[in-house]
């Protein structure tokens, strides 16, 4: 046991010492992944016990100016990161994006562009909180929490290890869908009508699919790349976690889009067969 303690610290040190980008230690929350992991157990905390036990007897609050400047805030930062996404496109190889580890004025925008990639992914946690405090949890399905604390730790990762290069790619889908998603949660918390627009929403679901299967393009056909040095590892681990969130989205797509509608649709066939029936029994 001793041993195997040993083999851990020693391997923790060579990864936060030998391996990781030495420039991340620069920014907030970076120089240790402790901060991020007690982010997230509080996260887990908050929104499956503390929450749900300081909202059982309350009612829900009213967080709509808040809401408001929350999603702006959202929207901001991500058409910032699109922004500069667009000036690098002639920046970044789009068949390989080897990572620039020097103080370049591109080498360190791009690990500043990651670094606020993360921060994003650690403010989308209080999404979770809004539906707590909005006792709305039938809102926190695993496809929520796992897609939500699953970026926070690629995010980190990213931006302590491959801060730019292909990652670029990852920050470049991601923020444009966000944008999307964000000035639709900026609609509906304006006016909640907007939350039933369907096929908003299924454009949201598919936007999100499609941006799974870019990136599953995209970090693939490294793996075909033998002159690449972009880290393969990253493809290794990234395709199949995208593979796995299209399996989960498409889940959610083809229920709530596909057969819930059909399911209403027969219902309401029934309904009208069964009122049919009795104005026929009446005369």
């Amino acid at each position: 046991m001793a041993l195997l303690l040993k083999r851990f610290y020693e391997g923790y040190f060579w990864l936060m010492s030998e391996v990781a980008d030495p420039r991340a230690n620069d920014y907030f929350l970076m120089s240790s992944p402790i901060p991020t992991i007690l982010i997230i157990i509080l996260w887990f905390k908050f929104i499956l016990h503390w929450g749900p036990d300081y909202m059982k007897n309350r009612q829900p609050f009213d967080l709509k100016k808040i809401m408001i400047i929350y999603n702006v805030i959202q929207v901001i930062l991500n058409v910032y990161i699109v922004y500069y996404v667009y000036l690098a496109r002639n920046v970044i190889n789009w068949r390989c994006g080897e990572i620039d580890y020097s103080n370049s004025y591109w080498g360190r925008k791009f690990l500043s562009i990651a670094h606020l990639y993360y921060m994003l992914k650690i403010l989308d946690l209080i999404d979770t909180v809004f539906f707590v405090l909005r006792k709305k949890t039938s809102h926190i399905s695993f496809l929520h929490t796992y897609h939500h604390f699953g970026m926070v730790i690629l995010a980190w990762v990213g931006t302590k290890f491959v801060g730019g290069g292909h990652s670029y790619f990852l920050g470049m889908a991601n923020a444009i869908v966000h944008t999307i998603l964000y000035c639709y949660y900026l609609l509906t918390s304006y006016d909640s009508r907007y939350g039933k627009l369907i096929w908003l929403k299924k454009f949201i679901t598919q936007a999100q699919l499609l941006q799974f299967a870019f990136l599953i393009l995209s970090y693939g056909q490294l793996l075909f790349q033998n002159d690449c040095k972009y880290p393969k590892i990253v493809s290794f681990f990234f395709v199949p976690q995208n593979i796995f969130m299209i399996i989960l989205f498409g889940d959610f797509y083809v229920r709530n889009y596909i057969l819930e509608p059909r399911r209403k649709k027969r219902q309401a066939a029934a309904k009208e067969m069964e009122i049919r029936k009795n104005y026929n029994k009446s005369f």
